[in-house]
Order: C-alpha cells, then sequence, then structure tokens
C-alpha cells in the first residue's frame, strides 16, 4: 500500500453505517476527514434505512399488543361482581368519565383557536369578544374559577389532611419496628415451660383445618399438619370438611383414614348444613364433647403447610403468661415469585406481618388475628363468646372480643407458615372485598360494645381511631378519591391543582417504607405504588359496602388456590392426579355395600368434574377499572396542554395501570 494512501473501512450497514479512516502519518489514530458527497449520501440512506426499520418494528409490535388487547376484549367475560350490579359507584365514574371527555373537547378547541387558558379574573359580560363560543368558555372559566374550584380544593384539602395522618401512622409504625429491630426486642420463651423428656408436661392441643372445596391443596396441609412434633397422646386433629363435592369428600375421607392407620390422632368432621361459613364450621367443631379436654387450639386454613417444630416455638409462649390468649405467627408464600401480582401481594403482607403486627403486638397487646397460623387458649375463646358468623371477617371479630375482655396477644415474627397467594386478579379481588368490606361490619356492630367495655380510654381511642377508623376506612377512603377522582378533574379545574409532593415525593417515600421488609422487591417499587391505587376502587366499593349494608358484602368466597409453587411446577398436579386414582383402587377394593356406594358415587362425581373442566375459562374485563382507566388518560392528555410534567406521567402510567388491570392482564392468565 503506498505510503500517503488512507485506508476507509465501511461495517455492516444493518449493524449502523461506520466510516473509519486511517492515516499512516499520524500513527494509525483515526483522523478527522470530511466526507465526499458520495459517502455522506450513502451513510445517511442506511442511516434512513435503520430508522425505517425501527418504525417498522414499532409500528408490528404495537399492532400485536392492539390484536391482543382486542383479542382479550373479545374473549373475555365480564366478571361474576361486575355482571351481577352494576352500582351507584360505576355509575359516577362513568359520569365523571363523560364529563371529562367533553372537558377535554372544549379545552382543545380553546387551545387551538388561541383562547386564554389561564384563570379569567375579570366578567365576561364586560368583555367584547368575537363570537358565543369564546363568551361561553369565558364565562364557564369565571363560573369555575368562583364557585367549582373551591369546592374542589375543600374536599382535596381534607384528603390531604387524611392521606398525611395516615402517613404519619405508618410512619410511626416503622419507627416502631427499627426501633424492636435496634434493640432486639422480641418476645421470649420461658425456658422452664416444658420437659422435653416428660410428654406429660406437654399441654393437650386441639389442631383444626378448616376446608370448602380445597380440591388442589387438602393433602398438602393434612400432611403437614401431621407431622408436628407433639407427643401423639396430647395431640388432635380436626378435618372440619365443608365440601359440597361427594369425590372430594371420598379423597378427603382416604387422606385421613391413611394418616389414621399410621398412628396419627386425626379425625374427619363434615357438615351436613353448611351455614356461617368458616365461623360456622369452627363453631360446630368447638362444641364436641372431648374439646374440653383440650386446653389450646391450633388453626390452619386448607393450604398452610406448618413446620414440625411450630407447636414447640407457639405454645411455651402461653407458660407463665394466664392472661395471654393469642400467639400468631407469619406467613410466607410458596408461590410469591409466580407472575406480578403474587410479587406485589408478597410486599403488601410482609409489611403487614412484620411492622404491623409486630409492633401492634409489642407495644398494644393486640393486633387482629389473621384467621390461620395462629394458636388460641381455649379460655379465651369461650370468655369472649366463641366464633360468630355475624361478618365475613371472624377473625377479626374474635379478636376485638377478646381484646375487649382483657385478653393479650403475643405475635412471633420468626415462626412462620407456608401458604399460598392467590394467583389471579379475579381470585385476589374477591379476596380484598371480603377483607375490606368485613371490617366495616364489624366496626358498626361491635362500637357500642368497645364504647361500654371496662378497658382503658387509650385502648378505646386506639381500638376505635387507628384500628378502624385511619386502616379501615380512611385509607380506602382517601386512596380512591384523591388519587382516582380529584386529581384527575383537577386537569380540567387548574384553580384546584394539587401539589408535587401530594402525588409524588410523598407516595413514593410511603412505598419505600412498605418495601423495606422486603429489599428483594425495590425494583417492583413503582409498580407496586400504581398498583395500590388501582386496588383502591375494589377497596373502597367493598369498604362502603360494608358500612351501608350493601350489595354482596356478605359474600364469603373461598379464595381459589392452585395447589403449585409457580406456573411450571407440574409435579404437584401429577401426584394428586395419581393420589386420585390409587383412591379409586383403594375404594373399589372395599368389597361393603357401602363401598360399593360410594365408589358408584365417586365416578359419577368423576365423570362431573370431567365434563366441567372442558368448560373454557376466560379472562374477565372489570369495567369500573376500565371506566377509571379512560378518565385518568384523557386528564392526562388534558394535562399536556397545560404542560404539567409529573402530573402528565403519574396520570399517563395510573391510567395505564388501571387499563392492565381492568383488562386482567396481570396475575395467571388464561390461554
Amino acid at each position: 500500500m503506498a505510503p500517503n494512501t488512507v485506508t476507509a473501512k465501511v461495517e455492516n450497514p444493518r449493524a449502523g453505517f461506520t466510516v473509519q479512516l486511517n492515516d499512516p502519518k499520524a500513527g494509525g489514530k483515526r483522523k478527522s476527514s470530511p466526507l465526499s458527497i458520495k459517502q455522506s449520501t450513502l451513510f445517511l440512506i442506511l442511516k434512513l434505512q435503520k430508522v425505517l426499520s425501527l418504525l417498522k418494528w414499532v409500528s408490528m409490535a404495537s399492532k400485536s399488543k392492539l390484536r391482543s388487547m382486542r383479542k382479550r376484549v373479545k374473549m373475555s367475560q365480564i366478571s361474576e361482581e361486575e355482571g351481577r350490579s352494576r352500582g351507584k359507584l360505576y355509575r359516577f365514574i362513568r359520569a365523571c368519565l363523560l364529563i371529562s371527555i367533553i372537558g377535554l373537547i372544549i379545552e382543545m378547541i380553546a387551545h387551538f383557536k388561541k383562547w386564554d387558558l389561564i384563570i379569567i379574573t375579570y366578567n365576561p359580560w364586560d368583555v367584547q369578544v368575537p363570537n358565543l363560543w369564546q363568551w361561553s368558555y369565558m364565562a364557564w372559566m369565571s363560573f369555575r374559577a368562583d364557585y367549582v374550584a373551591p369546592l374542589l380544593v375543600m374536599l382535596s384539602k381534607f384528603c390531604i389532611v387524611l392521606f398525611l395522618i395516615q402517613s404519619l401512622d405508618r410512619f410511626v409504625l416503622c419507627v416502631g419496628c427499627f426501633w424492636m429491630k435496634y434493640k432486639k426486642l422480641k418476645p421470649k420463651i420461658n425456658e422452664e415451660a416444658s420437659d422435653v423428656e416428660d410428654p406429660c408436661t406437654f399441654p393437650r392441643v386441639l389442631v383444626q383445618i378448616p376446608m370448602c372445596n380445597e380440591r388442589e391443596v387438602y393433602d398438602t396441609s393434612i400432611g403437614a399438619v401431621c407431622q408436628l412434633d407433639w407427643p401423639k397422646d396430647r395431640l388432635l386433629i380436626q378435618v372440619l370438611d365443608d365440601s359440597d363435592d361427594e369425590s372430594l369428600q371420598l379423597l378427603i375421607k382416604d387422606e385421613v383414614n391413611s394418616w389414621s392407620e399410621n398412628g396419627v390422632n386425626i379425625i374427619y368432621r363434615h357438615r351436613f348444613i353448611r351455614t356461617g361459613y368458616k365461623a360456622g364450621n369452627l363453631k360446630s367443631a368447638m362444641s364436641c364433647d372431648y374439646v374440653q379436654n383440650y386446653e389450646f387450639v391450633a388453626i390452619f386454613d386448607a393450604d398452610f403447610q406448618p413446620n414440625p417444630d411450630f407447636l414447640k416455638l407457639t405454645v411455651p409462649h402461653f407458660k407463665g403468661n394466664p392472661e395471654v390468649g393469642l400467639v400468631q405467627a407469619r406467613w410466607t408464600f410458596v408461590n410469591k415469585d409466580e407472575n406480578l401480582l403474587t410479587r406485589l401481594q408478597n410486599i403488601n403482607l410482609c409489611f403487614h406481618f412484620e411492622v404491623e403486627q409486630q409492633v401492634n403486638g409489642w407495644y398494644l397487646n393486640f393486633f387482629g388475628f389473621n384467621g390461620t397460623a395462629g394458636v388460641w387458649r381455649i379460655k379465651a375463646l369461650e370468655d369472649s363468646g366463641g366464633w360468630l358468623d355475624r361478618t365475613t371477617v371472624e377473625d377479626m371479630d374474635i379478636a376485638v372480643r377478646a381484646h375487649l375482655n382483657g385478653w393479650k396477644f403475643i405475635y412471633v415474627d420468626h415462626v412462620r407458615a407456608l401458604c399460598e397467594l392467590p394467583a389471579s386478579y379475579e381470585a385476589y379481588k374477591k379476596q380484598q372485598h371480603r377483607w375490606h368490606s368485613g371490617p366495616m361490619q364489624l366496626f358498626r356492630l361491635c362500637l357500642p360494645a368497645v364504647i361500654r367495655s371496662k378497658i382503658s380510654i387509650w385502648k378505646k381511642a386506639n381500638l376505635i381511631f387507628l384500628f378502624f377508623l385511619l386502616r379501615k376506612l380512611i385509607l380506602p377512603f382517601y386512596s380512591f378519591t384523591l388519587f382516582c377522582i380529584i386529581l384527575p378533574l383537577t386537569m380540567f379545574i387548574p384553580e384546584a391543582e394539587l401539589p408535587n409532593w401530594v402525588i409524588c415525593y410523598i407516595p413514593v417515600f410511603m412505598s419505600f417504607l412498605n418495601i423495606l421488609p422486603a429489599p428483594k422487591s425495590f425494583p417492583f417499587l413503582v409498580p407496586y405504588l400504581l398498583f395500590e391505587n388501582t386496588m383502591s376502587v375494589t377497596k373502597f366499593n367493598a369498604m362502603v359496602s360494608g358500612l351501608f349494608q350493601l350489595g354482596n358484602a356478605y359474600e364469603w368466597v373461598v379464595t381459589k388456590k392452585t395447589g403449585r409453587a409457580s406456573e411450571s411446577d407440574l409435579l404437584a398436579v401429577a401426584e394428586r392426579e395419581t393420589k386420585a386414582m390409587m383412591t379409586q383402587e383403594k375404594i373399589q377394593r372395599r368389597s361393603s355395600d357401602s363401598g360399593l356406594q360410594n365408589l358408584g358415587k365417586f365416578q359419577k362425581q368423576e365423570i362431573t368434574t370431567l365434563g366441567t373442566s372442558k368448560i373454557k375459562k376466560r379472562n374477565s374485563l372489570y369495567r369500573k377499572e376500565l371506566a377509571l382507566a379512560f378518565l385518568l388518560l384523557i386528564a392526562a392528555a388534558r394535562s399536556l396542554l397545560s404542560k404539567q410534567g409529573v402530573h402528565f406521567y403519574f396520570l399517563l402510567f395510573q391510567g395505564l395501570s388501571f387499563l392492565i388491570v381492568g383488562l386482567d392482564l396481570i396475575g395467571e392468565q388464561v390461554s
């Protein structure tokens, strides 16, 4: 190569056009040199090709997503809850949506006509305007500033005050949790609680497993409970089956019989008349004559798997503490990483147990019983009136009544029981509706008893204002009202605009505190914040229905379980199918008349189950969430006209979050 030759290197055009000039006099270093017209043209053509390819990919991806959304809308079905009734809340949201659409059209016309978008402080009657439309717009702006904005500002300030009070409460709980960790404060077991070498020193414990049509998980919970490390003659297990599926009843009976043959003291109970749901089931079991021979009762739902040492880590806390009525353990989840929905639930429940339950248990000796993974002193249950089915939160009901009778509670965070989170949004929505309507039913029923009780004024105030009003009523009220209704409306009424610290800074900080007990979930901080606001419509609706006894406030729906740890875990399913076949063979080998009769029922029920399984299950559509999605997205479009950065991004992403949930694109998907 000639000494004065310049080498040009052209890379693969598909990866981008690159020109490299090497000059020998410069020691091989790159030298700036103007490109020729031909090279510049080629360079621009290749860049244009790359941009067009990118636009083509974006277009194809968008079409694919829109096609998927259209298919979801076409193939989905309206959820049972939405189909039964379109209540006043849905009509209210739809009215707000209609107003926002009209407002956006008016504001867009005013913007492109270059009408003044700033608040008019003068009387429109004194101003000469070229046409009636502009005069009407100016009159609306004057009316809006004088009459509409003050009412919205007053309501927004009220909600902001509630928001700040609730945030302060949560911050105080976090400080209390940090202090407990710093000082290493936790409940301690009496070292002389029991003599491990003498089984007679162990108290007699009754273990109850209430279940209803829990085909996927019944064997898991029974197997785990039967392996509890406790003297067999001091332990009795009750399997309380409320199932109406006869084939499932036979499966559970066979599971109980197999453990009984192995020496486990376990019995099967079935109610022919299922009244009172879970509370009625537990109340019926406690009425047995042999229960009076036991001192404590441990309760586990059908999807819970306690460790073998569960009783040895919880029951000793009662020793030497006759005033202790309940010891509550923590939940852990086998499917917390299954999908985005389970990850977000894990964040919420980690904060609930590690912060709320632990702090209230240590400083107040009171918290809401979680309904499972807890050990009760039977005398505390009897003194408090036993199980009542007057609400859908029988666990919170008995806890409040026990607290009013002076019993103390202990929460042990290091004792944990595995369970399963609802993997589908439909199951989670029904669970949250029950969890948020029940406390309002209970508050309305037990308020007179709280006022008349002999507990201290401080405990009464804590129970009424913090436990019920602040955490069960105010939280869903301001979350829905402030972030789902007032915020989008302020885009059309700028005089009542919310400050950035209300919609961004404080919510992000509080979400950060909520996520601290689950540090591995920090990448989901923003999705968690958006999803909590999205769930506010369900919680608000449940709270109102429970407080005023509306709609399906008293409906008790069993949370659907899948019986697997992840979407790809098919081993558990295969084991259950194999066990069902073995059970059928065992029943067939029993040649008695009753056995043949059971076999006929079993086979008939199996045929029915197979027939119903062929019915295609579809994801649902949720109209309230979809209406709010469009409301927030329209408000985001309006905020563009005012160039409000933080408001626009919040409304945009919150609207997309509602859209995803409304189309049931979060959680378990049905193909």
